[in-house]
């Protein structure tokens, strides 16, 4: 997404709030805050008391590091509190050692200021340390639904966590924990599944990342946890903005507020009760609710009902709430409406990427004048110290590098390649054609066998994740070349296929993310031509054929269904391909069932278990299975 350039009522650029005239003396190095020894919620409270209302206000602002790299002393005169790194926002060397250098250059530029309060830096770790060339790139969370394990969850998250605090970045912004109700929406595959049951069970991974308790974070193998997004935001109603005023992304969720509570709101209670997550994310998404009337949407980022009132009051939420980027600039009204309406319903720290500066001088404003009461800043301001504490910044706010070394280390890449091989889905197997033989002649089609971009998909090095060889790691064509030396391989299937005895074929998508991914928005649920064609020549010119499709979410193939021998969903296995050759030879059994109900046709969406007349082509949790 990008940020408004400007904002209405504002100029293009505003200057740091100026200083008070006589700065506060330096907090003694005997100062309560400082000392370790000391509970979370004493040091918390000496800490705000002596904080003056810029430093406060400083603390709930975040900028995108584009926004400061080019002059970080913003850090120090706006006394931000965060820095953050968007999809694709990367050092000049993206390098471990380059990532940790930034990070702890923009940490000093924190530290000198008066009461040297760290940073905390956040990035989309959401399957894997995805920004970074050369971390271990796992499933994205569909294909882990498919894999019911949350064991397993645990475990790539662990190593996701020690990736990434290994080169700076304390936080990261997942896991999602929507539930996916329309696999039209283009964040589908950020979903574990949908049923609410199905991604509370998965709610493992929180633990991976911050620890199984909150003193693990000052670990250098744990990060703050955000889960994300609050809420709704898989169940929107399909639409488009000339017609009914409702998209898919950043759409409304029309509901009653029992069947919320019930699917929407329900894995945030598990979140918060039993992994006590560190932070949480509200939605771009409004809810409407039916007992109101429809018609009268509110912005999950305006919802003081929601946020303050259910999240922090009746689930019990102690941690902090983060805005999604420029996401109080969807709020109706000018920009200090927008601002006084987040932070008086709930929302404590603010993703304001490329406008932070605006946001400071216009919260100290509101303040000033009233509109914002100093509890509510107060509030917000010792939710997040509370979480620097937890994470040991105060005492080690540079880079912890040990474990640096691990990143991308074969240890981990096999613990990708186990994930990517349970998460497989075997839909259709005739005539026993799976597992596959190792003497076999195989014949391999399709761009999708060889494309580590595609098969990784979005949210991998940049935002929307780009097709090619962009990390390294093992494509599903080289990994089948790892069980047969007799392996053809024709993209377009244009090479001659006498003397196979089995076709693969490798359909799927080409990566996008949130917005661009949207059915309608230059996507759709169908097979390309590209991959029909590829279907009807091998399948109609080899005896056993088996089809694979590389997707973020189900692909419409009723009609080609009977073509096939075997169908296997592989969903987005990121960097490990050779998991899925492990499956197609037997190595490793076909466990993994399906996350999400299988439509046959696309406007049969949105289709999930339990709807009245269900008759999918696949029913939700469908997966046939193997012995090795």
């Amino acid at each position: 997404m990008v940020a408004l350039a400007t904002i209405a009522g504002l100029p293009s650029a505003i200057a740091a709030p100026p200083a008070s005239a006589v700065s506060p003396p330096a907090a003694p190095a005997s100062a309560p805050y400082l000392n370790k020894w000391l509970p979370v919620s004493t040091r918390v409270d000496d800490l705000l008391g002596r904080m003056t209302l810029e430093e406060k206000v400083g603390q709930m602002t975040q900028a995108e590091r584009g926004a400061v790299d080019g002059d970080r002393d913003q850090i120090t005169e706006l006394k931000l509190g965060s820095v953050l790194s968007g999809g694709g926002s990367v050092p000049a060397e993206n390098t471990p050692e380059g990532w940790a250098d930034m990070v702890d250059a923009y940490q000093s530029k924190a530290l000198a200021t008066r009461l040297r309060i760290p940073l905390l830096y956040g990035i989309d770790s959401v399957h894997g340390h995805n920004n970074l060339v050369g971390a271990t790139v796992f499933p994205h969370n569909i294909a882990m639904g498919a894999t019911r394990n949350p064991r397993l969850v645990r475990e790539t998250q662990e190593i996701t966590a020690k990736e990434t605090r290994a080169t700076g970045p304390q936080w990261s912004f997942a896991p999602c924990v929507c539930v996916v109700r329309d696999l039209r929406w283009g964040r589908a595959y950020e979903s574990y599944g949908e049923d609410p049951k199905l991604v509370t069970k998965m709610e493992t991974g929180i633990e991976g990342l911050q620890g199984r308790h909150r003193r693990d974070l000052k670990s250098p193998e744990h990060v703050l946890a955000t889960v994300k997004h609050y809420a709704g935001d898989g169940d929107t109603v399909f639409g488009s903005s000339t017609t009914d005023g409702y998209t898919l992304d950043q759409g409304v969720t029309v509901t009653d507020r029992r069947t919320f509570m019930k699917t929407n709101v329900a894995p945030y209670v598990t979140a918060v009760r039993k992994h006590d997550v560190g932070s949480i994310m509200p939605s771009f998404s409004s809810v409407d609710w039916k007992e109101d009337g429809v018609g009268n949407p509110l912005k999950m980022h305006a919802h003081k009902e929601l946020l303050t009132g259910v999240l922090k009051g009746e689930i019990g939420f102690d941690g902090f709430l983060i805005s999604d980027w420029a996401a109080i600039q969807q709020i109706p009204g000018d920009y200090a409406t927008q601002v006084r309406t987040s932070v008086n319903a709930g929302v404590d720290m603010f993703m304001e990427p490329n406008t932070a500066p605006q946001f400071v001088e216009t919260l100290l404003a509101e303040v000033r004048a009233g509109r914002v009461t100093m509890s509510r800043i107060d509030d917000a301001v010792g939710r997040i110290l509370k979480a620097k504490f937890e994470l040991g910044l105060f005492e080690r706010p540079y880079t912890d590098r040990r474990h640096a070394g691990t990143i991308g280390s074969p240890a981990h890449r096999e613990v990708a390649r186990r994930a990517v091989a349970e998460s497989q889905v075997l839909l259709k197997n005739s005539r026993r054609a799976l597992p596959l033989k190792r003497g076999e002649d195989i014949y391999v089609a399709g761009v999708n066998a060889d494309d580590m971009g595609n098969q990784a998909g979005g949210w991998t090095v940049t935002w929307q994740g780009q097709s090619g060889d962009i990390i390294p790691g093992t494509t599903i064509l080289e990994g089948i070349e790892q069980y047969s030396r007799n392996v053809t391989y024709s993209e377009d299937a244009s090479a001659p296929t006498s003397g196979s005895d089995v076709g693969v074929v490798v359909v799927g998508e080409t990566p996008y993310a949130e917005g661009v991914g949207d059915v309608g928005n230059g996507h759709t649920l169908n097979l390309s031509d590209a991959d029909k064609a590829n279907i009807d020549k091998v399948c109609g010119a080899i005896e056993t054929c088996v089809v694979v499709d590389v997707a973020g979410r189900p692909q419409i193939v009723t009609d080609r269904l009977p073509e096939m021998d075997a169908f296997v969903m592989s969903w987005l296995p990121g960097s490990e391909g050779a998991g899925v050759a492990d499956v197609l030879f037997g190595k490793r059994p076909f466990t993994g069932r399906l996350p999400v109900t299988w439509p046959r046709s696309e406007d049969q969406e949105p289709i999930n278990i339990g709807d009245r007349d269900y008759d999918p082509l696949f029913p939700y949790g469908h997966g046939l299975r193997t012995r090795r």
